[in-house]
């Protein structure tokens, strides 16, 4: 029998090497300052800003962490990972009451819809600014009420870390939260919580035992949205933090002061937590769907 000559490999066009080449550009483009900044934060005692590297170690990392450099690095990764706790775990509870509320059609509801993502178009400095404003206006409102009841002392203001900038990222992690449940709840069959109404189900139980496990995936990327939005947010926090600082506004400020290499370990050591925090959640996630499988095939 006379066998058919093998097709021979089609050849990609000039184009896909031209798109190939742009592609990889752009990363490293995109990756490449991190890359940059990685590299530079472990030079030795003598190390500078740029390239060559002057030794390799952790020194500027020892310096950095052991209280030995220009700022307070525990105090203020500490107020940055505790605002940003506090801002993921609102983010998540909002925003599932939103989408909540919205499958159910209500008056106002388009407007409200517009009011609670405004906020993404709008500058963020200037929304820092009004921020700042607002309480500060409430401030001489309230203020006085408040001394005379020995609430609150007549100096200072209300501007802070749990006030005023937990409001201020709020403002910026809530309408990602808002529109991804949105989604989520459009495109959601309620034939299954009929069906656990029908076999006696509470309104609680149903969501608690259908619906949350449907909607988990897309809760932990709300989670990690609000972590990461709001521990690595600068421009809300410049003017809404009152006398405190975190953990990225000690990075800019340094920007203009430092010139070695202890602002690269800074950089990574905000890089890091993020990532830890982004794949640390996924582990965790992986872990529990696999043993929801044993459990179902046992």
């Amino acid at each position: 029998m006379a066998t058919r000559p093998m097709p021979r490999e089609e050849r990609r066009p000039r184009s896909f090497y031209a798109l190939a080449a742009f592609f990889a550009l752009f990363v490293v483009f995109l990756y490449g300052p991190v890359v940059t900044i990685l590299a530079l934060s472990f030079q030795g005692p003598s190390g500078g800003l740029t390239f060559p590297m002057n030794g390799v170690s952790l020194y500027w990392f020892e310096r950095l962490w052991g209280g030995g450099g220009t700022v307070d690095i525990g105090s203020a990764f500490r107020r940055s990972l505790a605002l940003g706790l506090t801002v993921m775990v609102l983010t998540v509870v909002i925003s599932v009451l939103a989408g909540l509320a919205f499958r159910k059609r209500f008056h106002g509801a388009s407007a409200l819809f517009y009011i609670a993502v405004a906020s993404l178009i709008v500058p963020s400095i200037v929304v820092s600014l009004g921020i700042a404003l607002e309480f500060r206006i409430l401030d001489e409102i309230l203020r006085p009420y408040l001394s005379a009841l020995g609430l609150v002392s007549e100096r200072g203001n209300s501007l802070g870390l749990f006030t005023s900038g937990l409001g201020a990222h709020l403002s910026w992690t809530l309408p990602f939260g808002l529109l991804i449940m949105f989604a989520v709840f459009n495109r959601l069959d309620k034939s299954y919580e009929e069906a656990a109404r029908d076999l006696g189900a509470t309104n609680w139980q149903s969501f608690r035992h259908v619906v949350l496990p449907m909607i988990a995936p897309f809760l932990i990327g709300i989670a990690l949205f609000g972590f990461t939005l709001s521990f690595d947010e600068i421009a809300r926090s410049s003017q809404a933090m009152g006398a405190t600082n975190t953990l990225p506004l000690e990075l800019a400020a340094l920007t203009t002061t430092v010139t070695t290499p202890e602002i690269y370990a800074l950089g990574t050591s905000v890089t890091a937590v993020s990532f830890t925090v982004i794949f640390g959640t996924l582990a965790a996630f992986l872990s529990l769907q696999r043993r929801r499988r044993r459990r179902a095939k046992g």
